[in-house]
């Protein structure tokens, strides 16, 4: 018999006499693959939307020098560059991260670009300003004029001839609309270079030059030719999309990751439910044994229908996760939480391989969950099987097997990161997770050996016997449970460690009672700033006792990586001001400056404590400072995964001559009135809309909030996989009870009631759930050391302490025991109900 015949004429007719079962199998793999597939989805489509946006705003030119810090670096340099003989073009740029004011009023990020007009089209088409049509033919000379992108013109929805306001320190700058431009991407403003120097505070620099060799022409050659100043680096073009290709891949993947665990859980409901199925077709599949069906052909037929299931599921899976893809990022953008691609609005970017590729893995996921189902049609005898005798003599086989799989997950949990990714820590969470499920019948042994049988009760003498001796049928019934809520114990452990960690770093970092800024991203630091003055006045008013600066900028270290954030900010005792990770280096001999770097710095940088760092900075003046520091401790940092840096103030200051701050972290004295101090403070400033305030309580709720939010996913799958869980119990117990009512005839024959079979079935789920439980909080707690110290550091290069919410766990396991327990006993009532005398007809 062809296996398109027993497809057709009997997997069909069962398929729909039990739509529904079969259903939740494909729901379960359809929604692992959508899951998955429109993460990936989303991300791609941000990725190659950034990377289009910079490849236009940027253009192509051969190659561009950048300034190393965000102050850039002097334009002298220009005329060096374009007059060389091997330089064919050169464009000069000004690149300001500020703020502009909309027509509410409101602060709104913008991105400004200086350029000469006459030549910066020449390299990027797109950044050709389109002057309107009463702004006159020199229009794109005038420093006075703007021309907005149509991202910006949708944001700030400039009124008639109001004119644009933009931030420059801790004043407004008046800039006229002249027109507009077709640079897509962000928010975009495009000014004569010379305007945007005079409006910044940038006379004299620049930020970079875009270069077009000549024909024939050697870059490196060029380079060193023209010998470029320390505060100045080579970059090619597709430099600013790879970096951020490379610090957003460790969130894309785990996001991924954690997407497939769906589909890990879909696998199990597969499982339970053709084991339901082949348990009740087992004298089925007996008869066509005896006919002349064979033990292959058997295991391929379960196979081919669970290939069918995780086929259609995954169909299925592909359009709605392109669906869901589709209204994400029409309705939040490429951004997933993580705020790499934050005010990118990309367009959906399908594509068929990688459609494949996941559609690939749902089928995968079917086979996985049909195979022990379809080895265990295989395994069928089938004169046994028509005397229902079931598979009351399977034993349990290999069982070295599921300590083996353990300690290979523990070993490869120990193994380093794979091109910054923590794939073996991956792998050893999957494989940690098959092992502990092969222990299930081994440690289920163990656990009931401990459990006296009671010899007053029948019903549970029974229950705990069989539970005790036929341990191989409690891979079936509780598997689902044990992975299920191994999932969940680890993802509760996870965040709530994370939670915590958080929270004791908050209470470190937000010392004050009062907290003023301008510039909400560091990108912006060095255009929206307080002056010393300010600073000076904010101090003397009444009702502040202390007040501490800080001033951030971010670093270019290493071109191929999002550059860190040096922090200059008083520190006086370390140990207390800086939530530190080991221990403190003493000040090094020869005076040299010390510099406290993040967990992230470590990691990415070399940079432990007792080595020394040299930082590019630039001197107030404009000139390149090669500063050395000596590394004198590490300290937890959660907010900046590419790394940060803290020297003093004082420090930073003698080096740079800069005294420009950033934020004001201010402590009151008793009985201060913090509304009344924010009043205070706006009146100093020119226009009150440039100052943010947010006391210490404020800050730490709204990042927990975000936090909460963040993780709001992994709750919901915790309830997908117990769910899924659930419901293998009730299709495992199903399937025996089916398998085993013969048994359940001849207990009525011998005068137990239908009420003492339900409690001997609801029995044996009582001490198979309550051993699946135990084993699961620990397999759970195993898994979270995983996730917890190894993952995170090598995704994110942070570190935390284990935190086991113990309450939380033992009402989780209690859960799953009562409905586990609930759940087996409803799913024997309909296979009980039937009259014992028929139940043994067929042994007359």
């Amino acid at each position: 018999m062809s296996l398109t015949t027993l497809l057709r004429h009997l997997s069909w007719p069962e398929l729909r006499h039990h739509a529904a079962r079969h259903a939740i199998a494909v729901l379960a793999v359809m929604l692992g693959v959508a899951l998955a597939f429109s993460v990936h989805l989303i991300n791609a489509s941000a990725l190659s939307e950034f990377g289009a946006a910079v490849r236009s705003v940027n253009g192509e030119p051969d190659l561009s020098l950048r300034a190393v810090s965000g102050g850039g670096f002097d334009e002298a340099l220009y005329g060096r560059v374009a007059t060389h003989p091997q330089v064919a073009l050169a464009s000069p740029v000004v690149e300001v991260d500020t703020y502009a004011l909309d027509a509410q009023g409101r602060r709104v990020a913008l991105r400004v670009l200086g350029i000469d007009a006459l030549v910066a089209p020449a390299l990027s088409p797109s950044l050709l300003p389109e002057p309107a049509a009463n702004a006159g033919r020199f229009a794109m000379l005038d420093p006075g004029a703007v021309f907005l992108n149509p991202a910006a013109s949708a944001l700030l929805q400039p009124d008639g001839d109001a004119g644009l306001r933009v931030q420059s320190g801790l004043r407004l700058v008046s800039l006229r609309i002249a027109g507009g431009s077709s640079a897509p991407g962000a928010p975009l403003a495009l000014m004569d270079l010379a305007g945007a120097q005079q409006a910044f505070d940038r006379l004299g620099r620049l930020s970079r030059i875009d270069l077009r060799f000549a024909a024939g022409a050697d870059p490196q050659r060029v380079l060193r030719e023209l010998a470029l100043p320390a505060d100045v680096r080579a970059a090619t073009p597709g430099e600013s999309a790879q970096r951020l290709s490379n610090v957003s891949r460790a969130y894309r993947v785990n996001l991924t990751v954690l997407a497939l665990v769906a589909l890990f859980t879909g696998a199990f409901l597969v499982f339970s439910v053709l084991s339901l199925s082949v348990a009740k077709r087992q004298p089925q599949f007996a008869l066509l044994g005896v006919l002349g069906l064979g033990a292959r052909e058997r295991l391929q037929w379960v196979l081919a229908e669970s290939a069918l299931l995780g086929l259609v599921g995954s169909a299925l899976g592909i359009a709605l996760g392109t669906a869901l893809a589709q209204g994400a990022l029409r309705w939040l953008g490429g951004d997933l939480g993580g705020g790499y691609f934050a005010g990118v609005a990309p367009r959906l970017q399908f594509g068929p391989l990688a459609a494949l590729v996941y559609g690939a893995l749902g089928v995968v996921a079917a086979l996985v969950g049909g195979w022990l189902p379809a080895r265990a049609a295989q395994r069928i005898a089938p004169a046994q099987a028509l005397k229902g005798l079931g598979d009351a003599g399977a034993r349990t086989r290999r069982p070295w097997l599921g300590p083996l799989l353990m300690l290979a997950g523990a070993l490869l949990a120990l193994a380093p990161p794979i091109a910054g990714l923590p794939i073996a820590a991956y792998v050893a969470v999957a494989v940690l997770l098959v092992g502990g499920i092969a222990c299930v019948p081994a440690g289920v042994g163990l656990l009931l050996r401990a459990v006296r049988a009671p010899t007053s009760n029948a019903a549970w003498l029974l229950a705990t016997q069989r539970a005790r001796h036929l341990r191989a049928s409690a891979t079936v019934a509780v598997a689902g449970v044990v992975a299920s809520l191994a999932l969940a114990v680890a993802l509760t452990v996870m965040v709530a460690s994370f939670r915590d960690a958080v929270t004791r770093w908050l209470d470190t970092v937000l010392p004050a009672d009062l907290y003023v800024r301008t510039a909400t991203v560091s990108a912006s630091n060095d255009t929206a700033w307080l002056p010393p003055d300010f600073v000076a006045r904010a101090g003397a008013l009444p009702g502040v006792r202390r007040l501490e600066t800080l001033r951030a900028l971010p670093l270019s270290l290493d071109p191929a990586r999002p550059p860190p954030v040096l922090i200059a900010r008083p520190l006086g005792d370390a140990q207390r001001t800086l939530p530190l990770v080991g221990e403190l280096m003493p000040a090094a001999p020869g005076g040299e400056p010390g510099v406290y770097v993040s967990e992230a710095m470590v990691a990415l940088y070399g940079a432990a404590p007792g080595t020394r760092l040299v930082l590019p900075l630039t001197h107030r003046d404009g000139s390149a400072v090669r500063a050395g520091f000596f590394v004198r401790g590490v300290w937890r940092d959660y907010a900046r995964q590419q790394g940060a840096l803290v020297v003093d103030a004082q420090d930073f200051v003698a080096l740079t001559g800069d005294t420009r701050v950033n934020d004001l972290a201010l402590t009151l004295a008793p009985g201060a009135d913090p509304a009344a101090l924010q009043q205070a403070l706006r009146a100093l400033a020119p226009d009150p809309a440039l100052l943010e305030f947010a006391q210490a309580g404020e800050i730490r709720a709204s990042s927990l909030r975000i936090f909460d939010r963040s993780f709001a996913v992994t709750y919901w799958l915790q309830a997908v996989a117990i769910a899924i869980g659930l419901f293998g119990i009730a299709a495992s117990f199903s399937a025996q009870v089916l398998a085993r009512r013969k048994e359940f005839g001849l207990l009525a024959h011998l005068g137990f009631t239908r009420g003492q079979v339900l409690a001997i079935v609801a029995g044996e789920g009582v001490a198979w759930t309550a051993a699946g439980a135990l084993l699961g909080l620990a397999l759970g707690l195993a898994v979270s050391v995983v996730l917890v110290h190894v993952v995170n550091p090598q995704s994110f290069h942070w570190t935390m302490e284990l935190l086991a919410p113990w309450g939380r766990l033992a009402a989780l396991c209690a859960a799953v025991v009562a409905a586990g327990t609930l759940t087996a006993a409803i799913a024997a009532r309909r296979a009980v109900s039937q009259d014992a005398v028929l139940a043994v007809k067929e042994d007359w």
